[in-house]
């Protein structure tokens, strides 16, 4: 049952299905714009742990030491409205990885119309907050050219 709350990897990415409910959207039924944010935020998270890295095994330090992954920068494009009940999909790829972060291009879809387009910097931390170098491990499971 998780595997399928997760979503799957397809071509060299995730993708992860999502309803738009009332709750996500506006008075007139569209989806307001930080609720994005959290269709995003799923999307790297089930990304992550579709690779086998896990938020709680990056704290616990089962790559190392313990560590986080921190959004540094993003950037979003704001293309078409998505409204109540309708089904989305976000997509989630690496686009580079450097020695303390890694940048994910994701999108957001209904059907094969792009809403949303987002260019997301991740940096890696320790539990105090300072910059870490990514350990090897998960450089390979994300899997993309070095920057």
């Amino acid at each position: 049952m998780t595997d399928q709350l997760a979503g799957r990897l397809v071509d060299g990415g995730h993708r992860l299905d999502v309803r738009v409910y009332f709750e996500d959207t506006d008075f007139s039924g569209v989806v307001y714009h930080a609720r994005y944010l959290h269709f995003l935020e799923r999307g790297r998270t089930d990304y992550l742990r579709l690779h086998g890295i896990g938020h709680r095994e990056l704290m616990d330090g089962a790559f190392g030491e313990p560590m986080a992954f921190a959004v540094r920068r993003m950037e979003i494009e704001f293309l078409r409205p998505a409204r109540i009940d309708d089904i989305l999909s976000v997509e989630t790829r690496t686009a580079l990885l450097g020695g303390a972060r890694v940048v994910l291009d994701q999108r957001i879809l209904r059907g094969d119309e792009v809403l949303i387009e987002a260019r997301v910097k991740v940096a890696v931390i320790s539990p105090d907050g300072r910059p870490r170098r990514m350990p090897a491990a998960v450089a390979e499971r994300l899997g993309a050219p070095e920057a």
